[in-house]
């Protein structure tokens, strides 16, 4: 499969934003891309850095205004389009939600983001409600993909939830970066995190992982704290973990990445990972906290 990554940074112009994503959206198609994942909220600046309900101006209802023009988008170019979108699905009833079309624009199915972080500079709790419809891949006329959103990419169940139910790969759409106070040690500690656990997903699952960040300094409007620099790195692992491309942490970016969908019967079978699993004894992992027998 022939996956297009776009990584780049916003504007508070939600207009100027999509015209970018188009024109990189028509380029991939033109390199053959057969996917095309955007990274997480990209239609507008990460606005959760404050707790401000002026914000709400970004949120779409689904099927909405944002749903049409990326519909049209995955339509044109003959693409399956994997977005990221602010779901207004009730008066007062929000979701951080990722929305794929398939290559005929319609959609072929969401998913709602389950862990909602609550940290400084990341005040997400204030905007989202967690998703109700589960880890379920998406069937798309070109496979079933296991779409997650940013901060449930450091949860193993998930994925394993995803693998389990057929997904074909998984895929994260994100926005994370460096907090300014933080040391280049912490930093690099934090993004090497980032990518190992992801990574690991492969590795466990035996199938590529795609994940799509930010990139560029976005300020924070409230002035607490000096902004977030996002650190970019989006990165496409295949089967054992391996790094098939990896972005840069500073420049935005539009690539075509090949992926050998055929390796994961044979990296299955030389590790077998799922025939092992003692599932008559995870029946704790449904606990919030289990004490030693």
């Amino acid at each position: 499969m022939k996956i297009g990554i776009i990584q780049q940074s916003c504007t508070e112009s939600v207009a100027e934003n999509r015209k970018k994503i188009a024109l990189s959206i028509s380029k991939l198609a033109k390199k053959g891309a057969e996917l095309v994942v955007l990274q997480e909220l990209h239609d507008s600046p990460y606005f959760c850095q404050t707790e401000d309900v002026m914000n709400f101006r970004y949120a779409q209802s689904i099927p909405g205004d944002a749903t049409e023009f990326y519909s049209k988008k995955a339509r044109e170019n003959h693409v399956v389009l994997v977005t990221s979108l602010f779901e207004r699905r009730a008066p007062g009833l929000y979701h951080n939600t990722a929305v794929v079309f398939d290559i005929d624009g319609s959609i072929a199915g969401r998913y709602r983001k389950m862990h909602i972080p609550d940290d400084p500079a990341y005040y997400e709790k204030f905007y989202f409600t967690p998703g109700d419809i589960g880890f379920h891949p998406i069937e798309t006329s070109i496979g079933k993909l296991g779409v997650q959103v940013c901060w449930d990419q450091w949860y193993p169940e998930g994925a394993r939830l995803m693998a389990l139910q057929g997904a074909d790969l998984l895929i994260f759409p994100t926005a994370i970066g460096f907090e300014s106070t933080n040391t280049k040690e912490e930093q690099q500690r934090q993004r090497d995190a980032w990518m190992t656990i992801q990574r690991s997903h492969a590795i466990a699952n035996g199938i590529p992982v795609v994940a799509v960040n930010r990139v560029g300094f976005e300020p924070d409007p409230s002035g607490a704290t000096g902004g977030i620099q996002f650190w970019g790195s989006s990165f496409v692992a295949g089967q054992q973990g391996e790094l098939l491309y990896q972005a840069s942490d500073t420049k935005q970016e539009a690539v075509v990445v090949d992926v050998d969908l055929q390796r994961t019967e044979t990296v299955r079978q030389w590790w077998p990972f799922l025939r092992d699993r003692r599932i008559d004894a995870f029946d704790d992992l449904s606990c919030r906290f289990t004490e030693t027998p």
